[in-house]
């Protein structure tokens, strides 16, 4: 394979939806790609669809409403099939149309919004699952370029001064506001965009898991352009 994603360690290639659920995350390897190249025009999509907020949830129902080209008729095809074969492998799919997700801004030191670089934590054995159909798409780090926030020391200071209370408590309190979910990249860490129209497969921090979470983040968007994201 001679794409972007095909030389590096953390990325699985994959060619077929069974493929990118089926296959097992191993050593550095924590993120899987459903390679693939869409037909169909979903910029028609996006701009027949109404933004009710900054982040509206799109049904099935709300694309089966739509009015659109042969093109369009074809990407709307390609959106409900992975939602299909999404919802059937048992997860919870959800198609958001964004303009800007909400930002983090109450302490200056350390931000939990999806902008930052995180990772994400279930109590079950789970992924995340995401594809990006138009707009700017999300990018992913590797683990050794990247550092837990809470382990830098001036961050760490301010989170102590912050909680206030035992010290037998702090990870607890760290958990429960999420901070402990977010890293920070080193210097010269190199990002690597998701792309549009893959579906990819992120690992997840869960018990059972055998590998590293994958640390990944929202792009911020373009101005203007809204973005068309399925995720769960």
């Amino acid at each position: 394979m001679s794409h972007q994603f095909s030389d590096n360690p953390q990325v699985g290639v994959v060619s077929t939806f069974t493929e990118l659920v089926q296959t097992r995350f191993h050593g550095k390897m924590n993120a899987l790609c459903w390679h693939r190249r869409l037909s169909g025009d979903f910029t028609e999509i996006v701009n027949k669809l109404s933004l009710q907020e900054h982040v509206t949830e799109v049904t099935p129902e709300d694309l089966l409403e739509l009015s659109l080209s042969e093109q369009g008729h074809i990407a709307r095809l390609t959106i409900l099939q992975d939602i299909r074969q999404l919802t059937d492998w048992g997860a919870d799919p959800v198609l958001n149309l964004i303009q800007s997700y909400p930002r983090d801004t109450e302490l200056d030191f350390i931000s939990t919004d999806v902008y930052s670089y995180h990772v994400d934590r279930s109590p079950i054995e789970t992924d995340t699952f995401l594809c990006t159909y138009h707009g700017a798409a999300s990018e992913i780090l590797p683990n050794h370029q990247v550092r837990q926030k809470i382990l830098i020391p001036e961050i760490r200071t301010q989170l102590e001064q912050l909680h206030d209370g035992p010290a037998d408590e702090f990870d607890n309190f760290l958990q429960a506001h999420f901070f402990d979910l977010h890293y920070q990249p080193s210097a010269g860490a190199t990002a690597l965009n998701l792309g549009v129209g893959h579906l990819w497969r992120l690992a997840v921090d869960h018990p059972g898991q055998h590998v590293l979470p994958c640390v990944h983040r929202a792009p911020v968007e373009k101005d203007g352009e809204y973005r068309l994201l399925l995720i769960c």
